[in-house]
């Protein structure tokens, strides 16, 4: 009820009140009413206030609710870039040692003295060098006979106190190598001509099959090609080298002759290590960046019983890992992760703990559960070496390691599980594609010869990449191929401890003599098809 209703009643009531009652109660009454009507005012702004007060509220309430929708999109982006900064710390901390990032890219540690420091993190006392009782290395005196020249140094003829001295045999041998004077050898082949007396037909005389038609003989061709592939020389400091050494003036174009010619004498040599390759039991391979005129190429590397085979391919896929190892490739294969070396089942295959250890160890500095789950996959992974090492120095037998690493591989294999369940992506995607690969993680434990790392094959890579960042990659299709292929021939020979220039001098000889090139077969390899042959 309002207050004008109010007051129309009491209008309505004052005739009937001032004929019925009298003066005192009436002034009690006009009391009471001007009471109600101070009430009613009262509750009226009461009345109002309450209706501000709810706006206020709504006000508020709405407030809050934006506030609400601001704190859950603040939540969202402070994941967001807790996420990225976490991304961010661990793209800055990546380094050789959890990674396949090689040393050279490595960042320079302050001046510190970390590098003297051991694992528990004391100074080390020794010092760089040689340490005291390591056995030394001494070059042996040659024979007599042997040596080129031999000078005889006499002591005076006359004492100090004037007596005659007799010298009757010498006291010590002192050798000094010194490298010879050098010069080209030059041969000048004259071609005559001449007439029939007979018919006067005129008749002129042709190089031999054996002289090379262009300036450069096969030793000197094989000794640039070892300059610019296992030297790692540009062809411009070859050009200078050979200038300074021997005072041979040679153009850039030369040299690139000359890598061409070396090529096509390296074609039936590389093709024989390529199918030898193919058809091994046990194969280790990996790749890395390439360039050819500026675009981006893969140089891939497979090595088997130290045989090593590049091969430069446009793509590092599937595709161009089956034409290095053979679309019918059913040997073992050593590798890292990487996707395109899927194609070979996971029985067949075995994963580098090298790579392994790395991911480890990336895990172990995160935050969290995958600390403690890093912690732990390198603590095994250091077991699994030192049981690795044992077996191989001969210590314990297979047997014996396999063992030792049934329990190691049982607790792996739960860790990785315990990953895939954490909350951080990376480690829980990188767990699951180790345990996709489950069976390629312990192959060397069963099968004889495999390696437990793919560091053979890394080391035989290195070799490209070095040269790589020297030269800067390849300029054309057949500088592509000479590098491939001479490449092959320097990384096979070293794992042949055979030497390049050797090799490279004999397969020109026999190009320019059009006779059987020399084989990149391990000697065992050919000496059993020359029995093979002989039984025939």
């Amino acid at each position: 009820m309002d207050r004008k209703e109010v007051t129309t009643i009491l209008d309505n009531l004052k005739p009937a009140i001032d004929a019925v009652v009298d003066d005192n109660v009436k002034m009690i009454i006009k009391a009471l009413i001007s009471i109600i009507h101070n009430q009613q005012e009262v509750i009226e702004a009461q009345q109002k206030t309450i209706e501000q007060q709810q706006r206020k509220i709504q006000q508020q309430q709405q407030t809050i609710e934006q506030q609400q929708k601001t704190i859950e999109t603040q939540h969202v982006l402070i994941k967001e870039q807790r996420k990225e900064i976490q991304n961010l710390k661990e793209k800055l901390g990546t380094n050789s040692s959890n990674s396949s990032k090689p040393p050279s890219g490595d960042s320079f540690k302050p001046n510190d003295d970390e590098d003297n420091k051991n694992k528990k993190g004391q100074k080390n006392k020794r010092k760089r060098g040689g340490q005291p009782g390591h056995a030394g290395v001494t070059r042996s005196l040659l024979p007599t006979e042997e040596v080129d020249h031999v000078e005889q140094h006499q002591p005076p003829e006359h004492c100090d106190c004037g007596g005659a001295i007799k010298s009757d045999q010498y006291y010590q041998r002192h050798q000094v190598y010194e490298l010879p004077d050098v010069k080209m050898v030059v041969t000048e082949h004259q071609l005559f001509c001449g007439c029939c007396a007979q018919c006067g037909k005129e008749h002129r005389a042709e190089l031999p099959d054996h002289v090379p038609t262009g300036i450069l003989g096969p030793y000197l061709l094989a000794f640039i090609a070892t300059l610019t592939s296992d030297y790692k020389m540009s062809k411009r400091d070859v050009a200078r080298f050979l200038m300074d050494l021997y005072e041979f003036s040679i153009c850039i174009a030369t040299v690139k002759r000359a890598e061409e010619t070396v090529s096509e004498a390296l074609i039936v040599p590389v093709e024989e290590a390529n199918i030898y390759l193919k058809q091994e039991s046990i194969v280790n391979c990996d790749e890395t960046s390439h360039a050819e005129c500026g675009k981006k190429m893969w140089a891939w590397v497979a090595i088997a019983n130290t045989v090593a085979v590049f091969m430069i391919a446009a793509s590092r896929s599937k595709k161009a890992a089956m034409a290095l190892l053979g679309e019918t490739f059913n040997g073992i294969l050593g590798s890292d992760r990487y996707r395109a070396y899927a194609w070979v089942p996971a029985h067949r295959r075995q994963v580098c703990w090298a790579h392994l250890k790395r991911d480890f160890k990336k895990i172990s500095e995160r935050e969290g559960s995958s600390r403690r789950l890093g912690f732990c996959l390198l603590g095994y992974t250091r077991r699994l070496f030192h049981a690795w090492h044992q077996f191989s120095d001969g210590i314990i037998t297979r047997e014996e390691f396999k063992k030792i690493m049934g329990p190691i591989r049982l607790k792996v294999e739960r860790l990785l599980i315990f990953g895939t369940q954490l909350e951080h992506s990376k480690t829980q995607g990188t767990c699951l594609e180790m345990l996709k690969l489950k069976e390629a993680l312990w192959t060397f434990v069963e099968t004889a010869n495999v390696e437990p790392t793919n560091n053979l094959a890394e080391r035989v890579l290195r070799k490209i990449v070095i040269w790589r960042k020297v030269c800067f990659g390849t300029w054309s299709v057949n500088g592509t191929l000479y590098l491939e292929r001479v490449m092959t021939v320097v990384a096979t020979c070293r794992l042949q401890e055979r030497s390049v220039f050797g090799f490279l001098r004999d397969a020109m000889i026999a190009h320019l003599h059009k006779t059987p090139a020399p084989s990149l077969l391990p000697q065992s390899i050919l000496a059993d098809d020359i029995r093979l042959l002989v039984a025939a």
